[in-house]
């Protein structure tokens, strides 16, 4: 009986060690962060629903969206300002280009970056409530771009709650 226990322990710490190294190794590694803010890409944001699609001309010539969570949604949907903590926008950029089957039409070329915006009245006060990211290819953006982000919404968004983007009907 004492050796049945002392095996089915073994096995158990056994187990429990293989459990332990898997889980470790299948863990995400560690999401990037913007500095200044401590933002990071949401998960799930591309499949998040569109608040509102824009056209940046000179001299970024990008093709814009910005997509919210469904705080941000319920948010626009209810006309409500300011936008309450858990808010959360992310405005996805692509270079311009001619579409090869149609003259006309411009469509997405590379992408460029993917901004977010979180709202946490508390942790960024200094900042309007307002957290910021810049991505570029998944990883963010330098600190001295994030310090120009607030500068540049106060002066030109600040009445309403600091965000450029209108719901799109």
């Amino acid at each position: 009986m004492k050796t049945l226990l002392a095996t089915t322990a073994a096995i158990g710490m056994m187990m429990a060690g293989i459990l332990a190294a898997t889980s470790h190794a299948s863990e995400p590694a560690a999401t990037p962060a913007s500095p200044v803010y401590g933002v990071t890409l949401p998960q799930g944001y591309r499949q998040w629903e569109l608040i509102a699609p824009a056209l940046e001309d000179a001299p970024l010539n990008e093709l814009r969206a910005v997509v919210g969570n469904a705080v941000a949604v319920d948010a626009y949907h209810r006309d409500s300002q300011p936008f309450p903590d858990g808010t959360v926008l992310v405005k996805l950029a692509w270079k311009r280009q001619p579409s090869a089957e149609f003259a006309s039409a411009t469509v997405p070329g590379a992408a460029t970056t993917v901004q977010v915006m979180v709202k946490d009245s508390r942790k960024y006060a200094a900042t309007g409530g307002w957290g910021f990211g810049r991505f570029v290819n998944g990883q963010p953006a330098d600190e001295a771009q994030h310090r120009t982000c607030f500068a540049c919404h106060e002066a030109r968004a600040k009445g309403h709650d600091y965000v450029f983007t209108r719901y799109a009907p």
